[in-house]
Protein backbone atom coordinates (compact mmCIF):
# COMPACT_ATOMS: atom_id res chain seq x y z
CA UNK A 1 0.00 0.00 0.00
CA UNK A 2 1.59 3.39 -0.65
CA UNK A 3 -0.05 6.61 1.17
CA UNK A 4 0.47 9.83 0.42
CA UNK A 5 1.22 12.00 3.38
CA UNK A 6 0.86 15.49 1.92
CA UNK A 7 -1.13 16.78 -0.48
CA UNK A 8 -3.04 19.96 -1.23
CA UNK A 9 -6.03 20.65 -3.07
CA UNK A 10 -8.11 23.77 -3.85
CA UNK A 11 -10.50 25.00 -6.54
CA UNK A 12 -8.75 27.98 -7.47
CA UNK A 13 -4.72 28.45 -7.98
CA UNK A 14 -3.09 30.29 -4.75
CA UNK A 15 0.31 30.45 -5.82
CA UNK A 16 1.95 33.54 -8.09
CA UNK A 17 2.39 34.13 -11.18
CA UNK A 18 -1.45 33.36 -11.62
CA UNK A 19 -1.70 30.12 -13.82
CA UNK A 20 -4.19 29.72 -17.21
CA UNK A 21 -5.90 27.01 -15.87
CA UNK A 22 -6.32 28.36 -12.25
CA UNK A 23 -9.85 26.89 -11.35
CA UNK A 24 -8.45 23.11 -12.38
CA UNK A 25 -4.51 23.03 -11.97
CA UNK A 26 -4.97 22.61 -7.91
CA UNK A 27 -8.15 20.67 -7.67
CA UNK A 28 -8.58 17.36 -6.59
CA UNK A 29 -9.66 15.55 -9.45
CA UNK A 30 -5.97 16.30 -10.77
CA UNK A 31 -5.02 14.86 -7.69
CA UNK A 32 -6.81 11.48 -7.99
CA UNK A 33 -5.43 11.27 -11.58
CA UNK A 34 -1.78 12.17 -10.62
CA UNK A 35 -2.44 9.36 -7.82
CA UNK A 36 -3.67 6.73 -10.05
CA UNK A 37 -1.27 7.23 -12.81
CA UNK A 38 1.56 6.63 -10.07
CA UNK A 39 -0.12 3.73 -8.33
CA UNK A 40 -1.17 5.55 -5.05
CA UNK A 41 -3.62 4.10 -2.90
CA UNK A 42 -4.54 6.90 -0.20
CA UNK A 43 -3.57 10.36 0.25
CA UNK A 44 -3.68 13.06 3.28
CA UNK A 45 -5.33 16.67 2.37
CA UNK A 46 -3.42 19.28 3.96
CA UNK A 47 -5.84 21.71 4.26
CA UNK A 48 -4.77 25.72 4.11
CA UNK A 49 -6.83 28.30 3.91
CA UNK A 50 -4.38 30.95 1.91
CA UNK A 51 -5.00 33.36 -0.92
CA UNK A 52 -8.36 33.19 -2.40
CA UNK A 53 -9.17 30.01 -0.44
CA UNK A 54 -10.66 30.62 2.47
CA UNK A 55 -13.54 28.12 2.05
CA UNK A 56 -10.55 25.12 1.75
CA UNK A 57 -11.35 22.97 4.89
CA UNK A 58 -15.17 22.56 3.21
CA UNK A 59 -13.37 22.08 -0.19
CA UNK A 60 -11.53 19.16 1.09
CA UNK A 61 -14.03 18.42 3.47
CA UNK A 62 -16.38 17.68 0.54
CA UNK A 63 -14.01 16.30 -1.54
CA UNK A 64 -13.28 13.34 0.59
CA UNK A 65 -16.89 12.50 1.23
CA UNK A 66 -16.79 12.00 -2.94
CA UNK A 67 -13.93 9.81 -2.42
CA UNK A 68 -14.03 8.24 1.25
CA UNK A 69 -11.02 5.31 1.51
CA UNK A 70 -8.70 7.52 -0.84
CA UNK A 71 -8.61 10.64 0.79
CA UNK A 72 -7.82 11.83 4.58
CA UNK A 73 -8.70 15.09 5.59
CA UNK A 74 -6.34 17.55 8.06
CA UNK A 75 -8.02 20.48 8.48
CA UNK A 76 -6.34 23.63 8.46
CA UNK A 77 -6.44 25.15 12.17
CA UNK A 78 -4.89 28.38 13.32
CA UNK A 79 -2.20 28.22 10.78
CA UNK A 80 -0.25 30.97 10.21
CA UNK A 81 -1.84 33.30 7.80
CA UNK A 82 -5.52 33.03 9.87
CA UNK A 83 -6.10 36.11 11.91
CA UNK A 84 -6.89 33.55 14.93
CA UNK A 85 -3.25 32.70 14.81
CA UNK A 86 -2.01 32.02 18.51
CA UNK A 87 -5.37 33.47 19.90
CA UNK A 88 -6.69 31.77 23.12
CA UNK A 89 -8.95 29.05 22.72
CA UNK A 90 -7.56 26.59 20.08
CA UNK A 91 -8.77 23.87 21.99
CA UNK A 92 -12.65 24.93 21.62
CA UNK A 93 -11.92 26.05 17.77
CA UNK A 94 -10.62 22.16 17.25
CA UNK A 95 -13.95 21.04 18.62
CA UNK A 96 -15.83 22.93 16.53
CA UNK A 97 -13.58 21.36 13.54
CA UNK A 98 -14.36 18.48 14.70
CA UNK A 99 -17.98 18.28 14.82
CA UNK A 100 -18.65 19.61 11.76
CA UNK A 101 -16.32 17.10 9.77
CA UNK A 102 -15.06 13.90 9.89
CA UNK A 103 -11.23 14.47 10.77
CA UNK A 104 -8.23 12.42 10.14
CA UNK A 105 -6.14 15.20 11.62
CA UNK A 106 -5.44 18.51 11.51
CA UNK A 107 -3.08 20.84 10.44
CA UNK A 108 -1.34 23.68 11.60
CA UNK A 109 1.53 25.66 10.16
CA UNK A 110 3.95 27.43 12.48
CA UNK A 111 5.98 30.97 11.14
CA UNK A 112 9.62 30.93 10.87
CA UNK A 113 10.65 32.07 14.41
CA UNK A 114 9.30 31.18 17.76
CA UNK A 115 6.82 33.01 19.39
CA UNK A 116 7.07 30.58 22.21
CA UNK A 117 3.45 29.56 21.62
CA UNK A 118 4.54 25.66 22.08
CA UNK A 119 5.22 26.13 25.85
CA UNK A 120 1.71 28.00 26.06
CA UNK A 121 -0.82 25.84 27.96
CA UNK A 122 -3.02 27.07 24.99
CA UNK A 123 -0.83 25.07 22.58
CA UNK A 124 -0.73 22.26 25.43
CA UNK A 125 -4.59 22.19 25.24
CA UNK A 126 -4.46 21.98 21.91
CA UNK A 127 -2.31 18.81 21.28
CA UNK A 128 -4.29 17.56 24.53
CA UNK A 129 -7.51 17.48 22.80
CA UNK A 130 -6.15 16.25 19.33
CA UNK A 131 -4.80 13.12 21.65
CA UNK A 132 -8.36 12.35 23.31
CA UNK A 133 -9.99 12.45 19.89
CA UNK A 134 -7.76 9.72 18.06
CA UNK A 135 -6.48 12.58 15.12
CA UNK A 136 -3.14 13.20 13.95
CA UNK A 137 -1.60 16.61 14.27
CA UNK A 138 0.36 17.80 11.09
CA UNK A 139 2.79 20.19 11.97
CA UNK A 140 5.02 23.17 9.67
CA UNK A 141 8.02 23.44 12.19
CA UNK A 142 11.20 24.78 11.44
CA UNK A 143 14.17 23.86 13.48
CA UNK A 144 13.84 26.99 15.68
CA UNK A 145 11.26 24.97 17.07
CA UNK A 146 11.71 22.07 17.87
CA UNK A 147 13.33 21.69 21.67
CA UNK A 148 10.01 23.14 22.52
CA UNK A 149 8.16 20.17 20.13
CA UNK A 150 9.74 17.53 22.15
CA UNK A 151 9.19 18.69 25.39
CA UNK A 152 5.65 19.09 24.38
CA UNK A 153 5.40 15.73 22.39
CA UNK A 154 6.50 13.99 25.54
CA UNK A 155 3.62 14.82 26.91
CA UNK A 156 1.05 13.94 24.73
CA UNK A 157 2.71 10.02 23.28
CA UNK A 158 -0.90 8.99 21.87
CA UNK A 159 -0.44 11.95 19.40
CA UNK A 160 1.40 11.59 15.98
CA UNK A 161 2.98 14.39 14.88
CA UNK A 162 3.99 14.58 11.66
CA UNK A 163 6.61 17.06 10.64
CA UNK A 164 6.11 18.92 6.94
CA UNK A 165 8.81 18.49 5.07
CA UNK A 166 12.13 17.22 6.70
CA UNK A 167 11.02 19.54 9.20
CA UNK A 168 12.30 21.90 6.81
CA UNK A 169 16.09 21.54 7.44
CA UNK A 170 17.07 21.55 4.02
CA UNK A 171 15.83 25.09 3.84
CA UNK A 172 16.93 26.45 7.57
CA UNK A 173 19.33 29.38 6.75
CA UNK A 174 21.70 28.46 9.33
CA UNK A 175 22.58 25.18 7.13
CA UNK A 176 21.82 21.61 7.18
CA UNK A 177 24.06 20.33 10.06
CA UNK A 178 22.84 23.14 11.98
CA UNK A 179 19.26 22.02 11.81
CA UNK A 180 19.96 18.39 11.86
CA UNK A 181 21.60 19.65 15.47
CA UNK A 182 18.79 21.09 16.72
CA UNK A 183 16.09 18.54 14.96
CA UNK A 184 17.36 15.20 15.34
CA UNK A 185 17.77 14.36 18.70
CA UNK A 186 18.27 10.57 19.08
CA UNK A 187 16.13 11.06 22.50
CA UNK A 188 13.62 12.91 20.55
CA UNK A 189 9.83 11.01 21.75
CA UNK A 190 8.68 8.43 19.53
CA UNK A 191 5.70 10.31 18.44
CA UNK A 192 7.62 12.69 16.54
CA UNK A 193 7.41 11.66 12.64
CA UNK A 194 8.78 13.20 9.82
CA UNK A 195 7.18 13.37 6.16
CA UNK A 196 9.96 12.54 3.61
CA UNK A 197 8.52 16.00 1.41
CA UNK A 198 9.30 19.39 -0.55
CA UNK A 199 12.75 18.04 -1.18
CA UNK A 200 12.84 20.94 -3.41
CA UNK A 201 12.99 23.28 -0.31
CA UNK A 202 16.33 24.71 -0.08
CA UNK A 203 17.65 23.71 -3.28
CA UNK A 204 19.58 25.94 -5.84
CA UNK A 205 18.16 24.66 -8.60
CA UNK A 206 14.56 23.10 -7.34
CA UNK A 207 14.28 20.89 -10.49
CA UNK A 208 17.18 18.82 -9.81
CA UNK A 209 15.84 15.82 -9.67
CA UNK A 210 16.03 13.30 -7.06
CA UNK A 211 17.24 15.93 -4.90
CA UNK A 212 20.13 14.38 -3.84
CA UNK A 213 21.23 16.72 -0.86
CA UNK A 214 17.48 16.59 0.44
CA UNK A 215 18.08 12.89 0.22
CA UNK A 216 21.17 12.87 2.58
CA UNK A 217 18.86 14.62 5.10
CA UNK A 218 16.56 11.51 4.53
CA UNK A 219 19.10 9.32 5.13
CA UNK A 220 20.14 11.30 8.79
CA UNK A 221 17.07 10.77 9.57
CA UNK A 222 16.76 6.74 8.98
CA UNK A 223 19.97 6.47 10.54
CA UNK A 224 18.76 8.09 13.99
CA UNK A 225 15.14 7.59 14.07
CA UNK A 226 14.68 4.37 12.13
CA UNK A 227 11.91 3.93 8.50
CA UNK A 228 9.03 3.63 11.40
CA UNK A 229 9.17 7.34 11.52
CA UNK A 230 9.33 8.49 8.28
CA UNK A 231 6.64 8.96 5.65
CA UNK A 232 6.78 9.72 1.87
CA UNK A 233 4.28 12.66 0.63
CA UNK A 234 4.21 14.31 -2.59
CA UNK A 235 3.37 17.94 -1.55
CA UNK A 236 1.10 17.92 -4.82
CA UNK A 237 0.61 20.30 -6.44
CA UNK A 238 3.03 22.88 -4.71
CA UNK A 239 6.20 20.88 -6.04
CA UNK A 240 4.89 20.69 -9.48
CA UNK A 241 7.33 23.20 -10.25
CA UNK A 242 10.13 21.21 -9.27
CA UNK A 243 9.18 17.61 -10.18
CA UNK A 244 6.14 15.67 -11.48
CA UNK A 245 4.08 13.56 -8.91
CA UNK A 246 5.77 10.52 -10.27
CA UNK A 247 9.36 11.72 -9.33
CA UNK A 248 8.08 12.95 -5.78
CA UNK A 249 7.95 9.03 -5.41
CA UNK A 250 10.56 7.84 -7.02
CA UNK A 251 12.78 10.11 -5.55
CA UNK A 252 12.22 7.48 -2.49
CA UNK A 253 11.70 4.53 -4.03
CA UNK A 254 14.66 4.16 -6.47
CA UNK A 255 16.82 6.72 -5.16
CA UNK A 256 16.87 6.09 -1.63
CA UNK A 257 19.01 2.98 -1.72
CA UNK A 258 19.87 3.35 1.92
CA UNK A 259 16.91 2.29 2.87
CA UNK A 260 16.50 -1.46 3.60
CA UNK A 261 13.99 -3.12 0.78
CA UNK A 262 11.78 -5.14 4.27
CA UNK A 263 11.95 -0.70 5.54
CA UNK A 264 10.64 0.96 2.17
CA UNK A 265 7.41 -0.47 2.18
CA UNK A 266 6.74 1.20 5.68
CA UNK A 267 7.98 4.58 4.74
CA UNK A 268 5.86 4.64 1.42
CA UNK A 269 2.54 3.67 3.30
CA UNK A 270 2.78 1.13 5.58
CA UNK A 271 3.22 3.30 8.76
CA UNK A 272 0.74 6.30 7.69
CA UNK A 273 -1.74 3.35 7.09
CA UNK A 274 -1.08 2.19 10.77
CA UNK A 275 -1.78 5.37 12.05
CA UNK A 276 -5.08 6.19 9.68
CA UNK A 277 -6.75 2.86 11.44
CA UNK A 278 -5.99 1.01 8.28
CA UNK A 279 -6.28 -2.71 9.40
CA UNK A 280 -3.19 -3.46 6.98
CA UNK A 281 -1.14 -0.84 7.90
CA UNK A 282 1.79 -0.77 10.68
CA UNK A 283 0.95 0.97 13.65
CA UNK A 284 4.08 3.38 14.21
Amino acid sequence: MIVDAHTHAWPRWPYRPPVPDDATRGGVEVLLHEMAAAGVDRAVVVAAEIDRNADNNDYVAAAVARHPGRLHHFADLDSRWSPRHHTAGAADRLAALANRYPLAGISHYLGPDNDGWLRSADARALFTAAERRGLLMGLAAGPAWHADLRALAATVPGLPILCNHLALVPAWPGGVADALARVLDPAAPANLIVKVSGLQYGAADPWDVPHRAALDVVRAYYETWGPRRLVWGSDHPASGAAMTYRQSLEAVRRHCDFIAPADLPLVLGGTLAGLLGDPEGVRA
